[in-house]
Parts: structure tokens; C-alpha cells; sequence
């Protein structure tokens, strides 16, 4: 499995993308087990500042899509909803 690099937990990627796939290797990481106990926290931890920074993300698209339709969301062309 391979080893998500340590990095700073204050550090947030470039892209919604690179937050997304290092989000996706915590979890991967978090899930086998196998962290020991201060490894298990820290990557809680930059888990926990990713997703706040893909969540942001994706509410700031969303608000721009909102401006673009008047303020309401409208369905995308294909979806069930």
C-alpha cells in the first residue's frame, strides 16, 4: 500500500483534484489499520483539513453556478433530480 507523504496539516494542496486523491489515500491509510497510534492522529487531521477544503471548494462553484442561473440551482441536463 503505498505511503501517504507526511506533510504540514496547515499545507493544502493546489487543486479540489489533488485535495480529493491525497483525501482518498488517508481514508485508504485510516481504514487498513495499520498507522500506528501518532500517525493514526495526524492523518485524522490532515483528513479532516482536506475535506474542509474540498467542501469549500465545491460550495464556491456551486455559489458561482447560482450567480450564473439568477440564484437558483437547476437541474444538470441528464440527472434524475
Amino acid at each position: 500500500m503505498p505511503k501517504v507523504p507526511a506533510q504540514d496539516p496547515q499545507a493544502l494542496p493546489a487543486s479540489y483534484e489533488l485535495a480529493l486523491a491525497e483525501l482518498e489515500q488517508w481514508v485508504t491509510q485510516l481504514e487498513s489499520g495499520q498507522l500506528p497510534l501518532d500517525q493514526l492522529l495526524s492523518g485524522y487531521q490532515r483528513g479532516a483539513a482536506l475535506l474542509s477544503f474540498c467542501q469549500a471548494r465545491l460550495q464556491a462553484v456551486e455559489d458561482q453556478i447560482k450567480v450564473l442561473d439568477d440564484g437558483a440551482l437547476k437541474p444538470w441536463p441528464g440527472s434524475d433530480t
